[in-house]
């Protein structure tokens, strides 16, 4: 007992410093601990990555410096739209058509979501490809974003040249199975959703039917923040 008096004495008298120099410690050894967890990195997908019946025959081994090729395409407000707009950003890319009775309804339903997650990110975007241009006129996609409640400044909707549109489906985004040159009778149908990093690389692939997929790729879409525009 005689030893232990001083020691409680010592502890009553700094009970306050010892508990502020307790709550310090441990938010230190909490922000060492983050500071050396690993950062959660996304793969760069590259066609030899991808299941060859979605890539294009002639890229199907190519291992690197894969990116989104350039492109000019027209939007619901007939605004021409190509890669500068979406330059330094991040942004989900997909596949549709206004009047696909099938999977492109829960497809819009579902980038609908993403969009109301994104609203107020400028570093964000959507871009949805009509794959029947000849059927999506501007007027046709305007009429159609009004509907699903499309903010413009952040949900492209696109039509163009069908070939242009078959091209980068199968050659740039990985997206399509069917095989064809975008003719008449070619129709591109994916149910993909793509994450495209603001150097235009592909950083993953999403069922856009699934919600489980779309709770993925927001929580995905968040690491990709994290690794261009750290908070």
């Amino acid at each position: 007992m005689v030893y232990l008096y001083p020691c409680m004495t010592f502890l009553k008298k700094y009970r306050k410093f010892l508990s502020l120099f307790a709550i310090l410690s441990a938010i230190i050894l909490l922000l060492f601990y983050n500071a050396l967890l690993p950062v959660k990195k996304l793969p760069i997908y590259q066609p030899a990555m991808v299941n060859f019946e979605l890539v294009d025959s002639t890229i199907q081994h190519q291992k690197k410096y894969h990116r989104i090729a350039d492109f000019s395409l027209t939007n619901q407000n007939g605004k021409t739209v190509t890669q500068n707009d979406f330059k330094g950003k991040i942004y989900v890319a997909d596949f549709f058509f206004t009047t696909c009775p099938t999977i492109c309804i829960a497809m819009t339903d579902n980038l609908i979501k993403v969009q109301e997650k994104i609203k107020n990110n400028s570093n964000v975007m959507l871009l949805s490809h009509s794959v029947t241009p000849k059927m999506d006129s501007v007027a046709q996609l305007k009429k159609y974003a009004l509907e699903k409640g499309v903010i413009d400044n952040k949900w492209h909707l696109v039509t163009g040249d069908k070939k242009v549109i078959y091209e980068l489906a199968r050659k740039s985004y990985l997206a399509v199975k069917e095989d064809g040159d975008g003719g008449p009778f070619d129709m591109i149908h994916t149910e993909n959703f793509i994450l495209v990093d603001p150097e235009s690389r592909i950083r993953g692939f999403y069922d856009g039917t699934d919600l489980n997929e779309i709770d993925r790729l927001l929580e995905e879409l968040d690491w990709l923040m994290e690794e261009y525009f750290p908070s």
